[in-house]
């Protein structure tokens, strides 16, 4: 039952019922595009949420009508607490699932079917081998691949995120949709988003119209079917016909869906982000430990919370470097 109906609604009528819990802000890869290539200074250890605050932070939202939560990081599964985490918010009364890179997911095969995990969002920007050791500085391709197949032969729903980037892996757009012919995951094509430390332009922004143009040089008009979108879906989706698995665009740069946005952000740190551009939060864990009630905090940032964008809602401040001092994607979370 929800107890404050009014608590996770802002003021322009959206109730945002995702909760997305960054577990932490370390990787074992390095995209450059998530982190930047000198790195981040880590919040020491003791100014992070641990396992029973995540879950006592988790338990006020799903209270008062959260019903999905994501996992992300960093790399949610190189916590050492990660099972206990997981075992802890099991018990809500919400869906979970995780965004990975899933080099060790194996490893935790069975704790993710322990907590009813359905869905796993996998981070695989490339198919080459080479060019993922170049965007990840890391030699794990193989292992990815791996476990991708480990996870569709235990029935995990699979996604596969890809950030497009002009010039770097654009290419390889119509061999992502040609995995979906005889594996049956979803394929999302994101375009890639301003954070600190990325060196974003917005001419390295592969958009939609692009991404459809690279596919009807392949497949005709009568082999892309457009599919159903699931309510507050960021994606528009679509599938080639007989295929498996299907594809999408999530397109925040140049068609953003922010008047349908459900959902918030808890950083590692334990701060509420009301959008995952704005460089305003809300500290959740301080006044946790000071034994204070979160409620109020949550619901002052929910309000707060601008219709478009974080209020960049003309593309000259979009496009404004000056507009986008908040952290690096790593410490957000994904």
């Amino acid at each position: 039952m929800i107890n404050k109906p009014n608590i996770l609604t802002d003021s322009h009528g959206r109730h945002h019922n995702y909760l997305r819990i960054s577990l932490t802000e370390k990787c074992n890869l390095r995209c450059t595009y998530c982190m930047p290539a000198s790195g981040v200074p880590l919040t020491p250890s003791a100014k992070l949420m641990n396992a029973s605050e995540i879950f006592e932070i988790a338990n006020e939202f799903v209270t008062n009508g959260v019903n999905k939560i994501r996992l992300t990081g960093g790399e949610p599964l190189v916590r050492k607490d990660f099972s206990e985490i997981l075992s802890k918010l099991s018990i809500l009364n919400t869906t979970l699932s995780i965004t990975t890179n899933a080099i060790i997911v194996d490893r935790f095969i069975d704790d993710l079917k322990s907590a009813s995990v359905k869905t796993v969002n996998v981070s695989l920007d490339t198919l080459q081998k080479e060019r993922f050791i170049q965007m990840t500085l890391k030699d794990q391709f193989e292992k990815v691949m791996s476990n991708i197949l480990l996870l569709l032969e235990n029935n995990f729903k699979v996604k596969i995120n890809v950030v497009l980037l002009r010039g770097v892996n654009d290419s390889e757009i119509i061999d992502f949709i040609s995995l979906t012919k005889h594996l049956p995951v979803v394929i999302r094509f994101i375009e890639f988003m301003p954070f600190d430390g990325n060196k974003w332009d917005r001419s390295k922004a592969v958009g939609l119209k692009e991404i459809e143009e690279s596919i009807s040089k392949v497949f005709s008009p009568h082999e892309v079917q457009r599919i159903h979108d699931a309510p507050n879906d960021t994606a528009k989706n679509f599938k080639i016909k007989g295929y498996l698995g299907s594809y999408a665009v999530i397109s925040t740069v140049t068609n953003p869906f922010c008047d349908s946005c459900n959902r918030l952000r808890l950083t590692a740190d334990g701060k509420i982000r009301n959008c995952l551009f704005s460089e305003n939060e809300s500290d959740l864990l301080t006044e946790l430990r000071k034994g204070k009630p979160i409620g109020p905090i949550i619901n002052a940032a929910v309000k707060k919370k601008f219709a478009v964008r974080a209020g960049l809602d003309t593309e000259e401040k979009f496009q404004d470097p000056n507009n986008h001092n908040n952290r690096s994607m790593i410490r957000i979370g994904g």
